[in-house]
């Protein structure tokens, strides 16, 4: 594990998300160039790292539209060459059970292949995609990533030079991933995002914290967040347990009780000050490549 005053701390940015929606904040980004910008900002805020959804620019739903994506990164190199790109690959797992059959696929369902999940990094090569291993109810739909999923999408992202970070929601991930490991499908030092606070997942809790901590993989690389108010605490939370660290309206809308945050580069100078405030510093870009050992 990566230790507190050991090495700088990496910062991502998740800019915008799949379900945080505009009526929730009128400046959450939804073009590809309001996407950038706001991707760009954080970056220049401290961000090392930003994290990628796209949205319908008409109507702000979430989309896996290639087009859309290479518009972003596009945007995003010419301006930030340096900053280190992070797409999601987590739109496509959900199914949502027909009220009149619950085996027939009804109004919400995305279900769709492995390879199509990874389409849109293939095409762009980014160097990190997210690569989801949790299987969990999402409100009314069930998010599904069984591992012939998860095995069928990681030999693709291998195939395409791009690092996969390992998304993990609860206890049941990490062992999916250690097995996941043990077999050669992924690497013994795996970049690992422990996602606490997602209803039917890991709580956000400093004990659930600590437990995933202590499971996972002993070369990790990791970081982890916290949902909506317990934003900011997991800044700390992580940075102290020895991991790095994330933020972003995709995760939490308010900089503080009640008062929505101007931008995503707003979360990030917040963020900065706690590790700063925690004797850390955030890594530079370059020195997050270093760290991950990616395009040096």
């Amino acid at each position: 594990m990566i230790g507190l005053g050991k090495n700088a701390t990496i910062l991502t940015c998740a800019v915008t998300g799949n379900l945080t929606r505009p009526d929730q904040h009128p400046g959450l980004p939804i073009t590809p160039q309001q996407i950038a910008d706001a991707c760009i900002e954080a970056g220049e805020a401290g961000a090392a790292v930003v994290h990628i959804h796209v949205r319908n620019p008409e109507t702000g739903a979430p989309s896996m539209d290639i087009g859309l994506y290479q518009d972003v990164v596009n945007r995003i190199r010419e301006a930030s060459p340096r900053l280190i790109i992070n797409l999601t690959t987590g739109p496509g797992s959900r199914f949502t059970p027909s009220s009149e059959d619950i085996r027939v696929a009804g109004p919400g369902t995305t279900l769709t292949t492995p390879e199509k999940r990874v389409e849109h990094v293939g095409a762009i090569r980014p160097e990190i995609c997210t690569l989801d291993l949790n299987t969990m109810f999402s409100f009314g739909s069930i998010v599904m990533n069984t591992p012939p999923t998860v095995r069928a999408m990681a030999a693709e992202i291998r195939k395409f030079g791009v690092l996969p970070e390992l998304e993990l929601f609860d206890t049941g991930d990490i062992q999916l991933a250690n097995d996941l490991i043990a077999d050669g499908t992924l690497d013994r030092k795996p970049l690992v995002q422990l996602v606490m606070g997602v209803k039917y997942g890991a709580p956000a809790t400093p004990d659930a914290l600590a437990t995933m901590v202590r499971m996972l993989p002993t070369e990790s690389i990791w970081a982890a967040f916290g949902i909506g108010r317990m934003s900011f605490p997991f800044v700390a939370l992580s940075l102290l347990h020895g991991g790095h660290v994330r933020v972003g309206l995709e995760d939490n809308i308010y900089i503080s009780k009640g008062v929505l945050a101007e931008s995503n580069a707003q979360l990030v100078r917040k963020a900065r000050q706690i590790v700063e405030s925690l004797g850390a510093r955030l890594a530079s870009s370059e020195e997050a490549r270093d760290i991950l050992q990616i395009g040096r």
